[in-house]
Protein backbone atom coordinates (compact mmCIF):
# COMPACT_ATOMS: atom_id res chain seq x y z
CA UNK A 1 0.00 0.00 0.00
CA UNK A 2 1.44 3.17 -0.75
CA UNK A 3 1.33 5.35 2.25
CA UNK A 4 2.64 8.78 0.13
CA UNK A 5 0.80 12.03 2.06
CA UNK A 6 -2.05 13.01 -0.37
CA UNK A 7 -5.43 14.44 -0.33
CA UNK A 8 -7.08 11.94 -2.68
CA UNK A 9 -10.03 13.87 -1.82
CA UNK A 10 -9.43 17.27 -3.19
CA UNK A 11 -10.58 18.01 -6.26
CA UNK A 12 -13.81 16.72 -4.59
CA UNK A 13 -13.46 19.52 -1.47
CA UNK A 14 -15.37 22.17 -2.62
CA UNK A 15 -18.56 20.41 -4.39
CA UNK A 16 -18.55 18.36 -0.87
CA UNK A 17 -18.25 21.61 0.34
CA UNK A 18 -21.09 23.39 -1.22
CA UNK A 19 -23.46 19.76 -0.50
CA UNK A 20 -23.08 20.44 3.19
CA UNK A 21 -23.93 24.16 3.33
CA UNK A 22 -27.17 23.10 1.44
CA UNK A 23 -28.45 20.35 2.77
CA UNK A 24 -27.12 20.44 6.76
CA UNK A 25 -29.27 22.77 9.60
CA UNK A 26 -27.50 25.12 11.71
CA UNK A 27 -29.78 22.70 14.67
CA UNK A 28 -29.13 19.20 14.05
CA UNK A 29 -25.98 19.06 16.21
CA UNK A 30 -28.14 20.49 19.41
CA UNK A 31 -30.56 18.07 18.22
CA UNK A 32 -28.61 14.97 18.08
CA UNK A 33 -26.69 15.96 21.54
CA UNK A 34 -30.31 16.74 23.29
CA UNK A 35 -32.18 13.66 21.93
CA UNK A 36 -28.94 11.09 22.53
CA UNK A 37 -30.03 9.71 18.97
CA UNK A 38 -27.13 10.15 16.68
CA UNK A 39 -29.21 9.69 13.13
CA UNK A 40 -31.62 12.18 10.95
CA UNK A 41 -33.85 10.46 8.91
CA UNK A 42 -34.04 13.91 7.10
CA UNK A 43 -30.32 13.75 6.68
CA UNK A 44 -30.71 10.39 5.72
CA UNK A 45 -32.88 10.39 3.56
CA UNK A 46 -31.30 13.69 1.10
CA UNK A 47 -28.44 11.47 1.24
CA UNK A 48 -30.54 8.35 -0.91
CA UNK A 49 -31.73 10.73 -3.05
CA UNK A 50 -28.31 12.13 -3.94
CA UNK A 51 -27.23 8.40 -4.68
CA UNK A 52 -24.45 9.11 -1.73
CA UNK A 53 -25.64 5.95 0.29
CA UNK A 54 -25.14 3.69 -2.91
CA UNK A 55 -22.00 5.22 -4.24
CA UNK A 56 -19.92 2.58 -4.60
CA UNK A 57 -21.72 -0.57 -4.10
CA UNK A 58 -22.38 -2.63 -7.08
CA UNK A 59 -24.89 -1.72 -9.50
CA UNK A 60 -26.94 -5.06 -9.88
CA UNK A 61 -27.26 -4.37 -6.03
CA UNK A 62 -28.53 -1.05 -6.40
CA UNK A 63 -25.38 0.91 -6.73
CA UNK A 64 -25.47 4.59 -7.79
CA UNK A 65 -22.72 6.34 -9.81
CA UNK A 66 -22.18 9.08 -7.68
CA UNK A 67 -17.92 8.64 -7.52
CA UNK A 68 -17.56 7.01 -3.84
CA UNK A 69 -14.33 9.61 -3.77
CA UNK A 70 -17.26 12.18 -3.44
CA UNK A 71 -19.35 10.43 -1.56
CA UNK A 72 -16.37 10.39 1.27
CA UNK A 73 -15.28 13.67 1.13
CA UNK A 74 -19.06 14.73 2.12
CA UNK A 75 -19.19 12.21 4.86
CA UNK A 76 -16.34 13.88 5.84
CA UNK A 77 -17.93 17.59 5.38
CA UNK A 78 -21.11 15.86 7.95
CA UNK A 79 -18.57 14.25 10.52
CA UNK A 80 -16.51 17.86 10.52
CA UNK A 81 -20.03 19.85 11.10
CA UNK A 82 -20.23 17.53 14.64
CA UNK A 83 -22.98 15.23 12.98
CA UNK A 84 -22.82 11.54 13.39
CA UNK A 85 -24.88 8.65 11.33
CA UNK A 86 -25.05 5.49 13.66
CA UNK A 87 -28.33 4.26 11.15
CA UNK A 88 -26.08 4.45 8.33
CA UNK A 89 -22.92 2.91 10.01
CA UNK A 90 -24.81 0.04 10.84
CA UNK A 91 -27.13 -0.46 8.03
CA UNK A 92 -23.74 -0.38 5.80
CA UNK A 93 -22.07 -2.92 8.15
CA UNK A 94 -25.17 -5.60 7.76
CA UNK A 95 -25.51 -4.66 4.41
CA UNK A 96 -22.16 -5.18 3.51
CA UNK A 97 -22.22 -8.73 5.62
CA UNK A 98 -25.10 -9.81 3.17
CA UNK A 99 -23.27 -9.20 -0.01
CA UNK A 100 -20.54 -11.56 1.41
CA UNK A 101 -22.92 -14.61 3.19
CA UNK A 102 -26.30 -13.50 2.29
CA UNK A 103 -28.42 -15.23 0.07
CA UNK A 104 -29.18 -13.93 -3.21
CA UNK A 105 -32.26 -13.08 -2.42
CA UNK A 106 -31.66 -10.89 0.71
CA UNK A 107 -28.98 -9.28 -1.45
CA UNK A 108 -31.33 -8.53 -4.29
CA UNK A 109 -34.00 -6.80 -1.86
CA UNK A 110 -32.43 -6.02 1.50
CA UNK A 111 -29.40 -3.82 -0.33
CA UNK A 112 -30.92 -1.82 -2.91
CA UNK A 113 -34.04 -1.01 -0.57
CA UNK A 114 -31.18 -0.01 2.26
CA UNK A 115 -29.27 2.03 -0.61
CA UNK A 116 -32.14 3.98 -1.43
CA UNK A 117 -32.62 4.85 2.36
CA UNK A 118 -35.70 2.47 2.89
CA UNK A 119 -34.28 -0.03 5.47
CA UNK A 120 -32.52 0.98 8.68
CA UNK A 121 -30.62 -1.72 10.49
CA UNK A 122 -29.37 -2.22 14.03
CA UNK A 123 -27.29 -4.79 15.92
CA UNK A 124 -28.97 -7.40 17.82
CA UNK A 125 -25.84 -8.87 19.55
CA UNK A 126 -25.78 -8.09 23.28
CA UNK A 127 -28.16 -9.23 25.94
CA UNK A 128 -28.44 -8.56 29.51
CA UNK A 129 -26.79 -11.81 30.74
CA UNK A 130 -23.69 -12.08 28.32
CA UNK A 131 -22.05 -8.28 27.76
CA UNK A 132 -18.90 -8.92 25.19
CA UNK A 133 -19.51 -12.24 25.30
CA UNK A 134 -22.07 -12.33 22.34
CA UNK A 135 -21.30 -16.12 21.64
CA UNK A 136 -23.22 -16.86 24.67
CA UNK A 137 -26.56 -15.52 23.25
CA UNK A 138 -29.93 -17.46 24.96
CA UNK A 139 -32.48 -15.79 22.54
CA UNK A 140 -33.87 -18.60 21.24
CA UNK A 141 -35.00 -19.25 17.54
CA UNK A 142 -37.35 -22.58 16.65
CA UNK A 143 -38.57 -24.25 13.71
CA UNK A 144 -42.27 -23.11 13.62
CA UNK A 145 -44.84 -25.80 12.55
CA UNK A 146 -48.02 -25.66 10.22
CA UNK A 147 -49.06 -23.61 7.75
CA UNK A 148 -45.80 -20.74 6.76
CA UNK A 149 -43.59 -22.70 8.53
CA UNK A 150 -39.90 -20.59 9.00
CA UNK A 151 -38.98 -19.62 12.77
CA UNK A 152 -40.61 -18.41 16.25
CA UNK A 153 -37.85 -15.64 18.60
CA UNK A 154 -38.18 -15.26 21.96
CA UNK A 155 -35.40 -13.56 24.07
CA UNK A 156 -34.28 -9.76 24.52
CA UNK A 157 -31.30 -7.64 23.62
CA UNK A 158 -29.19 -4.90 25.15
CA UNK A 159 -28.00 -1.90 23.05
CA UNK A 160 -29.80 -2.26 20.24
CA UNK A 161 -28.90 1.79 19.54
CA UNK A 162 -31.08 3.26 17.20
CA UNK A 163 -33.49 0.54 17.50
CA UNK A 164 -36.16 3.08 17.64
CA UNK A 165 -35.83 4.36 14.86
CA UNK A 166 -34.88 1.29 12.17
CA UNK A 167 -36.87 -0.62 10.22
CA UNK A 168 -34.95 -3.95 10.88
CA UNK A 169 -32.57 -6.01 13.42
CA UNK A 170 -29.84 -8.24 12.81
CA UNK A 171 -30.99 -10.52 15.60
CA UNK A 172 -28.21 -13.25 17.14
CA UNK A 173 -30.40 -16.24 18.21
CA UNK A 174 -29.80 -19.72 19.36
CA UNK A 175 -31.15 -22.34 17.35
CA UNK A 176 -29.58 -25.60 18.85
CA UNK A 177 -29.03 -25.20 22.44
CA UNK A 178 -27.36 -28.70 22.69
CA UNK A 179 -24.42 -27.76 20.93
CA UNK A 180 -21.17 -25.86 21.98
CA UNK A 181 -22.00 -22.36 21.93
CA UNK A 182 -20.00 -20.78 19.09
CA UNK A 183 -21.65 -23.44 16.81
CA UNK A 184 -25.62 -23.39 17.46
CA UNK A 185 -26.35 -19.66 16.26
CA UNK A 186 -28.40 -18.44 13.73
CA UNK A 187 -28.48 -14.90 12.42
CA UNK A 188 -32.30 -13.15 11.26
CA UNK A 189 -33.16 -10.06 9.67
CA UNK A 190 -36.36 -9.12 11.74
CA UNK A 191 -38.84 -6.33 11.23
CA UNK A 192 -38.82 -4.56 14.30
CA UNK A 193 -42.64 -3.41 13.44
CA UNK A 194 -43.78 -7.33 13.59
CA UNK A 195 -45.85 -8.80 16.11
CA UNK A 196 -44.10 -9.33 19.68
CA UNK A 197 -41.21 -7.06 18.96
CA UNK A 198 -41.07 -4.68 21.45
CA UNK A 199 -38.05 -1.51 22.17
CA UNK A 200 -37.45 0.59 24.94
CA UNK A 201 -35.08 3.39 25.86
CA UNK A 202 -31.65 3.41 28.05
CA UNK A 203 -29.86 6.56 28.31
CA UNK A 204 -26.18 6.11 28.56
CA UNK A 205 -23.32 7.92 30.19
CA UNK A 206 -22.03 9.17 27.54
CA UNK A 207 -25.30 10.86 26.60
CA UNK A 208 -26.52 8.53 24.13
CA UNK A 209 -29.86 6.89 23.63
CA UNK A 210 -29.29 3.28 23.45
CA UNK A 211 -32.35 0.37 24.00
CA UNK A 212 -33.47 -2.65 25.15
CA UNK A 213 -35.45 -4.99 23.05
CA UNK A 214 -37.91 -7.83 23.53
CA UNK A 215 -39.27 -10.31 21.29
CA UNK A 216 -41.93 -12.69 22.21
CA UNK A 217 -43.50 -15.30 19.94
CA UNK A 218 -42.05 -13.44 16.84
CA UNK A 219 -42.46 -14.92 13.56
CA UNK A 220 -39.70 -14.55 10.29
CA UNK A 221 -40.06 -16.75 7.19
CA UNK A 222 -36.65 -18.83 6.90
CA UNK A 223 -36.00 -16.26 4.04
CA UNK A 224 -34.62 -13.64 6.81
CA UNK A 225 -32.11 -16.31 7.71
CA UNK A 226 -28.72 -14.97 6.58
CA UNK A 227 -26.21 -17.21 6.27
CA UNK A 228 -26.62 -21.17 7.47
CA UNK A 229 -28.58 -22.34 10.41
CA UNK A 230 -25.75 -23.02 13.22
CA UNK A 231 -23.59 -21.15 10.79
CA UNK A 232 -23.85 -17.62 12.72
CA UNK A 233 -20.70 -17.22 14.00
CA UNK A 234 -18.73 -17.32 10.83
CA UNK A 235 -21.46 -14.96 9.82
CA UNK A 236 -20.74 -12.91 12.98
CA UNK A 237 -17.07 -12.96 12.20
CA UNK A 238 -17.36 -11.09 9.05
CA UNK A 239 -20.16 -8.87 10.86
CA UNK A 240 -17.58 -7.84 13.80
CA UNK A 241 -15.09 -6.96 11.37
CA UNK A 242 -16.88 -4.05 9.01
CA UNK A 243 -18.11 -3.21 12.65
CA UNK A 244 -14.89 -2.18 14.02
CA UNK A 245 -14.34 -0.44 10.31
CA UNK A 246 -17.33 1.40 10.96
CA UNK A 247 -16.76 2.34 14.74
CA UNK A 248 -13.25 3.82 13.61
CA UNK A 249 -13.09 7.54 12.93
CA UNK A 250 -13.58 9.43 9.82
CA UNK A 251 -11.44 12.12 8.31
CA UNK A 252 -12.04 15.64 9.47
CA UNK A 253 -11.00 17.91 11.87
CA UNK A 254 -10.07 16.21 15.23
CA UNK A 255 -10.95 17.21 18.66
CA UNK A 256 -7.03 18.04 18.97
CA UNK A 257 -6.91 20.47 16.27
CA UNK A 258 -10.01 21.94 16.91
CA UNK A 259 -8.65 22.55 20.30
CA UNK A 260 -5.59 23.67 19.53
CA UNK A 261 -7.63 26.57 16.76
CA UNK A 262 -9.88 27.31 20.14
CA UNK A 263 -6.80 28.02 22.51
CA UNK A 264 -5.55 30.65 19.99
CA UNK A 265 -8.32 32.59 19.71
CA UNK A 266 -7.87 35.59 22.59
CA UNK A 267 -9.73 35.03 25.40
CA UNK A 268 -10.69 34.70 29.25
CA UNK A 269 -10.13 31.33 28.58
CA UNK A 270 -7.77 30.25 26.22
CA UNK A 271 -4.76 32.41 24.44
CA UNK A 272 -2.32 31.38 27.27
CA UNK A 273 -3.60 28.19 27.52
CA UNK A 274 -2.14 27.25 23.56
CA UNK A 275 1.13 29.11 24.80
CA UNK A 276 1.80 26.28 27.71
CA UNK A 277 4.13 23.45 27.24
CA UNK A 278 2.18 20.92 28.98
CA UNK A 279 -0.64 21.95 26.08
CA UNK A 280 1.72 21.93 23.23
CA UNK A 281 3.00 18.52 24.63
CA UNK A 282 -0.51 17.12 25.20
CA UNK A 283 -1.57 17.89 21.93
CA UNK A 284 2.02 16.73 19.85
CA UNK A 285 1.26 13.51 21.28
CA UNK A 286 -2.58 13.33 20.35
CA UNK A 287 -1.28 14.62 17.30
CA UNK A 288 0.98 11.02 16.79
CA UNK A 289 -1.78 9.16 17.94
CA UNK A 290 -4.30 10.61 15.70
CA UNK A 291 -1.95 10.19 12.62
CA UNK A 292 -1.12 6.31 13.39
CA UNK A 293 -5.30 5.65 13.84
CA UNK A 294 -5.05 7.39 10.36
CA UNK A 295 -2.80 5.55 8.79
CA UNK A 296 -4.54 1.94 10.38
CA UNK A 297 -7.46 2.73 9.05
CA UNK A 298 -6.21 3.69 5.69
CA UNK A 299 -4.80 -0.05 5.29
CA UNK A 300 -7.99 -1.65 6.37
CA UNK A 301 -10.16 0.31 3.90
CA UNK A 302 -7.30 -0.04 1.45
CA UNK A 303 -8.01 -4.21 1.89
CA UNK A 304 -11.31 -3.66 1.56
CA UNK A 305 -11.15 -2.37 -1.43
CA UNK A 306 -9.10 -4.80 -2.92
CA UNK A 307 -12.08 -7.09 -2.05
CA UNK A 308 -10.19 -8.51 1.20
CA UNK A 309 -11.67 -9.20 4.45
CA UNK A 310 -9.26 -6.94 7.09
CA UNK A 311 -9.77 -9.03 10.46
CA UNK A 312 -6.76 -8.27 12.18
CA UNK A 313 -6.37 -5.00 10.65
CA UNK A 314 -9.84 -3.88 11.95
CA UNK A 315 -8.68 -4.92 15.03
CA UNK A 316 -5.53 -3.46 14.96
CA UNK A 317 -7.57 -0.08 14.01
CA UNK A 318 -9.77 -0.18 16.32
CA UNK A 319 -8.41 -1.25 18.93
CA UNK A 320 -5.55 1.54 18.75
CA UNK A 321 -7.78 4.54 17.74
CA UNK A 322 -10.02 3.89 20.82
CA UNK A 323 -7.81 3.26 23.33
CA UNK A 324 -5.90 6.63 21.86
CA UNK A 325 -9.29 8.47 22.11
CA UNK A 326 -9.98 7.85 25.88
CA UNK A 327 -6.40 9.17 26.79
CA UNK A 328 -6.78 12.32 24.94
CA UNK A 329 -9.69 12.90 25.90
CA UNK A 330 -8.65 12.81 29.54
CA UNK A 331 -5.58 14.58 28.52
CA UNK A 332 -7.69 17.68 26.96
CA UNK A 333 -10.16 17.84 30.51
CA UNK A 334 -6.95 18.17 32.99
CA UNK A 335 -6.19 20.75 30.30
CA UNK A 336 -9.02 22.73 30.85
CA UNK A 337 -9.38 21.72 34.99
CA UNK A 338 -13.21 22.49 36.14
CA UNK A 339 -13.93 24.42 33.12
CA UNK A 340 -13.94 20.95 31.57
CA UNK A 341 -16.45 19.20 33.07
CA UNK A 342 -18.76 22.10 31.85
CA UNK A 343 -21.47 21.91 29.29
CA UNK A 344 -23.47 23.90 26.43
CA UNK A 345 -22.79 27.00 24.77
CA UNK A 346 -20.93 28.53 27.88
CA UNK A 347 -18.28 25.91 28.15
CA UNK A 348 -14.77 25.69 26.72
CA UNK A 349 -15.71 24.66 22.93
CA UNK A 350 -19.41 24.51 23.71
CA UNK A 351 -18.78 21.46 25.71
CA UNK A 352 -17.03 19.35 23.01
CA UNK A 353 -14.51 17.99 25.61
CA UNK A 354 -16.96 17.10 28.30
CA UNK A 355 -19.32 15.36 25.61
CA UNK A 356 -16.68 13.29 23.65
CA UNK A 357 -14.83 12.50 26.91
CA UNK A 358 -18.21 10.37 28.23
CA UNK A 359 -18.68 8.69 24.92
CA UNK A 360 -15.25 7.82 24.72
CA UNK A 361 -15.95 5.66 27.87
CA UNK A 362 -17.61 2.74 26.07
CA UNK A 363 -15.89 3.13 23.06
CA UNK A 364 -12.84 0.35 24.01
CA UNK A 365 -16.42 -2.09 25.06
CA UNK A 366 -18.52 -1.69 21.72
CA UNK A 367 -17.16 -3.47 18.29
CA UNK A 368 -14.67 -5.87 20.42
CA UNK A 369 -13.88 -5.03 23.91
CA UNK A 370 -9.74 -4.12 23.81
CA UNK A 371 -8.99 -7.39 25.56
CA UNK A 372 -10.97 -9.53 22.81
CA UNK A 373 -9.03 -7.53 19.96
CA UNK A 374 -5.66 -8.10 21.82
CA UNK A 375 -6.29 -11.74 21.54
CA UNK A 376 -7.08 -11.50 17.84
CA UNK A 377 -3.64 -9.38 16.84
CA UNK A 378 -1.86 -12.16 19.46
CA UNK A 379 -3.22 -15.23 17.56
CA UNK A 380 -3.74 -14.63 14.32
CA UNK A 381 -0.73 -11.85 13.37
CA UNK A 382 2.16 -12.46 16.23
CA UNK A 383 0.97 -16.96 16.45
CA UNK A 384 1.25 -16.53 19.99
CA UNK A 385 -0.95 -19.92 21.50
CA UNK A 386 -3.83 -19.60 23.22
CA UNK A 387 -3.97 -18.85 27.01
CA UNK A 388 -7.73 -20.09 26.84
CA UNK A 389 -9.83 -22.91 25.53
CA UNK A 390 -12.42 -22.80 22.88
CA UNK A 391 -16.16 -23.54 23.03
Amino acid sequence: MDFTEQDQLAEYRDAAKRWADANLEADWVDQEHRTGTHHNPVLHRRLAADGLLAAGWPEQYGGSDVDSALAEAIFQEIAGFGLRMDGWITTWMVARTILQVGSEELKQEVVPAALRGEVIIVLGYTEPSCGSDVAAAKTRAERANGAGGGWIINGSKMFTSTAHEASHVFLLTRTSPDKPKHRGLTLFLVPMDADGVQCQPIHTLGGQRTNATYYGDVRVPDSARVGEVDGGWSVMRVALVYERQGSTPRSGPTLAEQFAAWAQQPGPDSGALYDSAATREALARIAIDDEVSRLLNMRMSWITEQGGLPGVEGAMAKLFSTEAAQRHHAALLDLLGADGVLTGSGAPLSGLVEHEFRNSVVSTIYGGASEILREIVAERRLELPRSRPVN
